[in-house]
């Protein structure tokens, strides 16, 4: 008896994605333009076959965005012309923004110390970079006022994208004088014992 493979490790995951993500952009087609889900093939133009104007697009485009939870930029409208245009540049939007989503979500473990600028004194924690984290190390730098220092160290491993990231969420501190230096840890080898 052949062991069936999980539904999360089957290489056509794609295409049930693919399919349930045009099953949902049909729907909506199909109720915007009040057409029927089976007239509506991969080949169907929307403006010629099925008579959408612009404000049927736009209308189809909110409710794709609202549905999905995608954002459709401007030129969206532009560039697709069939459905299955539609479907495919909505497929490659959702798998963008959960790549993004996914990046954006992981967690940044890092060593911040901040050094008021006439205090004799430094304070250093280890943390991982949560929202409220990040709110907290603010807080504190611009308690320290102008001229205070805080570096932020991310593990060797951290990605040039956290860096960034981490960069970016604390750049708005030097518009009130505060110092911020963003580095990676250098990697540290191991010595055989």
């Amino acid at each position: 008896m052949s062991r069936k493979e999980p539904a999360m490790f089957a290489p056509a995951r794609d295409l049930n994605v693919h399919d349930e993500l045009a099953r949902c952009i049909h729907g909506l087609v199909a109720e915007h333009l009040g057409v029927g889900v089976a007239d509506l093939a991969p080949e169907v133009s929307l403006v010629d076959d099925l008579a959408a104007d612009s404000l049927d697009l736009v209308e189809l485009a909110l409710a794709i965005e609202q549905s999905l939870g995608v954002v459709l930029p401007r030129r969206f409208l532009d560039e697709v012309r069939t459905c299955g245009d539609l479907v495919g540049a909505t497929l490659t939007l959702a798998r963008l923004r959960k790549r993004a989503t996914n990046r954006m979500d992981e967690p940044v473990a890092l060593r911040a110390r901040l050094t008021p600028a006439v205090a004799a004194w430094a304070v250093e924690r280890v943390l991982v970079l949560t929202p409220y984290a990040a709110e907290s190390l603010a807080d504190d730098a611009l308690r320290a006022g102008p001229g205070a220092r805080l570096e932020l160290r991310l593990a060797a491993r951290a990605t040039d994208g956290a860096v960034g990231r981490v960069r970016e969420q604390f750049s708005r501190l030097a518009e009130r004088g505060i110092e911020v230096r963003v580095r990676r840890d250098p990697a540290r080898g191991r010595s055989a014992a």
